[in-house]
């Protein structure tokens, strides 16, 4: 056999072929649609946080990211310093090109440049802890961390590579393409609240502590 067809690149181009070929095989099919609760049920009440104020989704904003449902709300617990915005942004489907959009490349467009970024490894009671991104950013004289992650059933991803290689299995596998975005923020410098990264880290782990099991019951299964 000629080397040439032995060579990684021209079987990482083969794979991609035959994804792409399973991927056009399975789109011919009708997609399994799972059912889902409204995020509008979400619980109020996570552990020690308390719903504070629930957000606004501009209309057009709405319109950018075509996500089905979407939920946005500030909780807050007495024994943190700082509140905590939870959103997440559900996709039923993804075949008809909408797909969560990265806070990595949204926040940037919106005046916020990266300070940090790297993995965390929050333990949520399982087996093994769930890696998140952490992401920390500043606008003008505001900070804020951001820890997000993509959810598609028992799935935790960080990479925004890896969830769409996901996306491709889970199309092929079981005819879904159903995932969520959720990103958690919590205030290091803006109005009234100052605290430094490890204090705001620790209060976004606790929530998402707090969080992770609700998530995982409202979203498809």
């Amino acid at each position: 056999m000629p080397r040439f067809f032995t060579s990684g690149a021209v079987r990482l181009a083969s794979i991609l072929l035959l994804l792409q070929a399973a991927l056009l095989y399975s789109s011919i099919r009708p997609e399994a649609v799972p059912p889902s609760a409204p995020l509008a049920d979400f619980p109020r009440a996570l552990g020690t946080w308390r719903l504070y104020k629930e957000g606004v989704v501009e209309p057009e904003v709405q319109e950018m990211l075509k996500a089905d449902d979407l939920l946005n709300r500030d909780y807050v617990n007495g024994g943190q310093p700082v509140w905590i915005n939870l959103f997440i942004a559900a996709f039923r489907s993804q075949r008809n090109g909408k797909a969560p959009h990265s806070p990595k490349n949204c926040l940037p467009g919106n005046g916020w440049t990266q300070l940090d970024s790297r993995d965390l490894a929050i333990d949520v009671g399982l087996a093994r802890p769930i890696v998140v991104n952490r992401y920390e950013i500043q606008n003008g004289d505001q900070r804020s961390l951001t820890l997000y992650w993509y959810q598609s059933r028992d799935r935790v991803v960080a990479n925004e590579y890896k969830a769409k290689f996901w996306v491709v299995a889970d199309a092929i596998r079981l005819n879904r393409t159903d995932t969520a975005l959720v990103r958690v923020i919590v205030p290091i410098v803006t109005q009234g609240i100052h605290v430094d990264s490890e204090t705001a880290e620790r209060a976004g782990v606790n929530f998402i502590q707090s969080a992770y099991a609700p998530i995982r019951a409202h979203l498809p299964n």
